[in-house]
């Protein structure tokens, strides 16, 4: 392969490589444990003891940390995140987690509902850190939309809501919360809509969109429309069944979306001019952005 060929292959946007399938870990395990908690938080009032449920979503959370501290070139210096509290959500999440443990250890060890609730809006406050940290890296084009939040958050409460109904062959109670998570479901498929528009209207690397392109049917099939008929049939039927297998599917296409995010479909800007040089009198021409699709004209 000859020299000009490498330089211009060095324009043309890339995988990222930094964050790896431990740093996937983090925001499937840890997204899917604080909306488990959110979900126990709103279960909690119908008199069963739901105490294991929150070990499952601590437990959760605490694989996910650790599994990006294993990512971690130095990781005897992670506690070097907390001095970025005023740019980083990294550090947010940090500071946010510490005090998720503790109330949900509370509500363990003394089954307090206050305690429930506390630790389930910590849990709401934790994946809505980890959605920004996403979004805050505004070189990797399939992360910087604001639509990119709100598809992880609803992701994240879609497996809590899916995992609190994988729990109704233990507690029959919890079948009614299928209905939930149907609805749940049709938010995260508009939301998932409106990330994809977002994304065509701007413009991605061709690689980012032909990878979203070929999730979407399976996603919007398996990720929602079936678990949302098992779900509304289970939940309305009093079937802890339905809703079991409503809940597996869901919560498993949430952590298949979050892993095609994170590792398959982050590709970097690349290079970009906004017009390209002009000679003597000449006009400037069109701008020139390879590996690119683009609806309008830079």
């Amino acid at each position: 392969m000859n020299k000009s060929r490498n330089i211009g292959d060095r324009t043309l946007p890339r995988q990222q490589r930094n964050w790896d399938g431990r740093a996937a870990a983090n925001f499937i395990c840890g997204g899917a444990g604080g909306g488990l908690l959110l979900a126990t938080a709103l279960a909690s009032g119908r008199g069963a003891d739901l105490r294991p449920l929150l070990v499952v979503a601590l437990a959760l959370v605490g694989i996910g940390l650790l599994a990006v501290w294993l990512e971690i070139g130095r990781p005897w210096r992670a506690l070097n995140v907390y001095l970025n509290a005023a740019t980083s959500w990294m550090t947010r999440e940090a500071m946010i987690a510490p005090l998720l443990f503790a109330s949900g250890a509370v509500a363990i060890l003394f089954n307090w509902p206050a305690a429930f609730w506390v630790a389930g809006l910590l849990g709401l406050v934790y994946v809505y850190c980890q959605a920004c940290m996403l979004h805050a890296n505004k070189g990797i084009p399939a992360w910087r939309h604001a639509s990119c939040i709100g598809v992880v958050v609803t992701t994240d409460m879609v497996e809590g809501a899916g995992l609190l109904c994988v729990a109704a062959l233990v507690w029959p109670g919890l079948v009614f919360f299928g209905i939930l998570l149907a609805a749940l479901l049709a938010v995260r498929w508009l939301a998932w809509r409106k990330y994809l528009a977002s994304l065509r209207n701007a413009g991605v690397p061709t690689a980012t969109s032909q990878v979203l392109n070929a999730l979407d049917v399976r996603f919007v099939w398996l990720g929602h429309a079936a678990p949302a008929a098992l779900g509304l049939v289970g939940g309305l039927a009093g079937l802890p069944l339905l809703a079991m297998l409503a809940g597996i599917l869901a919560a498993a296409a949430g952590g298949w979306f979050k892993y095609t995010l994170v590792c398959r479909a982050a590709f970097t800007q690349g290079f970009a001019l906004p017009r390209t040089p002009s000679r003597g009198q000449s006009k400037a021409g069109l701008g020139v952005q390879p590996g690119w699709n683009r609806v309008r004209p830079i």
